[in-house]
């Protein structure tokens, strides 16, 4: 039986995980449940987005990814199942799948909603049953009717040159409060310096190490995107950028 991930806004205070997890386990009897997370900030789909795409692609092929990141639950967004890459992915068509759906082909079904759904939790009474029913060995064209349409992508700035200057932004910030950029290696040189909001960081660094403590600095992190940090510090807090925020490299 195939592995289900879970990522949700939900927390971990609340009922609403273990709603889910009763689901999925009286459902598919046996079934391995790893959380990713739930602590993406309420409706925050970009950020869902972000850990699906660092996440997904560590776990065995028909791995079934259950992502209930859904501001719009209830409303004409569709309920979604698709296929791609070899994995399951069950959620909402609001953005969260853009990073699975790259370069590969994507068949998905729209999923039956029972009437006896709370249009409130679909998470419980929608997608954690139909991933239940994929792990259990129901083809996905059992779950429902085939998606006319092509799952919504999230729009992202990409980086651009201005000059000898390569500027891109902040699309993620993690709970060190280190600042997650889109730019990469290979937009980034050794020799390039980088500054975030005017602010001139030096070039990039190997690790926190190569700063003393409380100094900030930018460096390659696990990902190959350039992130922006403070030993033993929050790069968020003093710097007050959020996702959005530029980031320059200057590259002469």
């Amino acid at each position: 039986m195939p592995a289900i991930t879970l990522l949700t806004d939900f927390g971990t205070a609340d009922h609403y995980v273990a709603e889910m997890k009763g689901v999925l386990l009286s459902r598919a009897p046996g079934v391995t449940l790893v959380d990713v997370t739930h602590g993406i900030a309420p409706g925050d789909i970009r950020s869902g987005a972000y850990i699906l795409g660092r996440t997904w692609h560590h776990f065995l092929s028909g791995t079934i990814h259950l992502v209930v990141v859904d501001p719009g639950v209830g409303s004409a967004r569709a309920p979604l199942a698709l296929c791609a890459h070899g994995h399951l992915f069950v959620g909402p068509d609001n953005g969260v799948f853009t990073p699975v759906l790259r370069d590969t082909q994507v068949e998905a079904v729209v999923l039956s909603t029972p009437i006896s759904a709370a249009p409130t939790f679909h998470g419980r009474d929608l997608f954690a049953p139909a991933a239940a029913a994929l792990a259990s060995g129901m083809p996905l064209h059992g779950l429902g009717e085939p998606f006319p349409d092509v799952p919504q992508r999230l729009a992202y700035t990409e980086p651009h040159y201005e000059g000898k200057t390569v500027v891109g932004e902040i699309i993620y910030i993690d709970r060190f409060g280190s600042l997650v950029t889109n730019l990469t290696v290979e937009l980034v040189p050794s020799y390039a310096t980088l500054e975030v909001e005017d602010l001139d960081l030096g070039p990039v660094r190997r690790t926190f190490s190569d700063v003393p403590p409380g100094a900030l600095l930018a460096y390659v992190g696990s990902g190959g995107a350039i992130e922006i940090a403070v030993r033993n510090g929050s790069a968020a807090r003093r710097l007050g950028v959020g996702v959005g925020g530029r980031v320059r490299a200057r590259l002469g």
